[in-house]
């Protein structure tokens, strides 16, 4: 179990609004007050998982035989490259040291990366795909309870992620061969519960009461929701 660095001091009560976008489709605003983390947690953890993700997809590009699969995984990795340097000078510009904000979640974040990590190409195609999604999401939600710069970093992160070549090579695989769709499909839901705990652990407090715990549950509702919608759209159930 890994302890997160969120239990700082913060000045102020935020709102985090879920709002409506892409795989969310119309979604009803839930408030959390007092739940959003400091301002530094959340920009730490989200550029650090760019930073993961092109990681993760750079590294598969060397193994991977097809030409034209190595282009997918390139641009999907300088997507998430580009997000992720986007929120370093988001950082810059409020005067603070991206690799201090960043430092405290490289541990647990690495450790994430690790478990979630396929045997094959694939799962790891698939676990990028998965897990990117669910957390941009997430995160995108938690944006809304820091004014400016919350819309910044949300216009940061709604950029596109180049991940659509991906899915089709995923989905071609599916359709060629049946082991495939099994085994992808256990191992997209496998995902879901390490991400929904890195999703937690973005909260500010470390434990909730029943009354902040229903405040929390439609935001997860409408991840699992929209986590449901892209195994589908690829040919996998949920």
């Amino acid at each position: 179990m890994v302890t997160w660095p969120w239990q700082r001091d913060r000045a102020a009560a935020r709102t985090l609004k879920l709002r409506s976008r892409g795989d969310f489709g119309d979604v009803s605003r839930v408030d959390f007050e007092e739940l959003a983390p400091d301002i530094d947690t959340f920009l730490g953890q989200a550029a650090y998982l760019q930073l993961g993700y092109f990681e993760t997809l750079s590294q598969l590009i060397a193994p991977t035989p097809e030409l034209s699969h190595k282009e997918s995984l390139s641009l999907a990795a300088g997507a998430a490259l580009i997000k992720h340097r986007g929120l370093v000078k988001l950082i810059r510009d409020r005067h603070d040291d991206p690799l201090e904000i960043m430092l405290p979640f490289r541990e647990p974040l690495d450790a994430f990366r690790r478990e979630t990590h396929g045997a094959r190409p694939l799962e790891t195609m698939l676990t990028v795909h998965i897990t990117a999604g669910m957390l941009d999401d997430f995160y995108l939600a938690l944006a809304a309870s820091y004014g400016a710069t919350g819309e910044r970093a949300a216009e940061i992160l709604r950029a596109d992620d180049d991940r659509q070549a991906l899915t089709q090579i995923i989905a071609d695989a599916i359709a060629s061969d049946a082991e495939w769709k099994s085994l992808l499909a256990l191992w997209g839901r496998r995902l879901v519960g390490d991400t929904l705990l890195i999703a937690r652990g973005a909260l500010g407090p470390q434990t909730l009461d029943a009354a902040e715990e229903k405040k929390v549950e439609p935001v997860f509702t409408d991840l699992l929701a929209a986590h449901s919608r892209r195994m589908s759209a690829i040919g996998l159930d949920a």
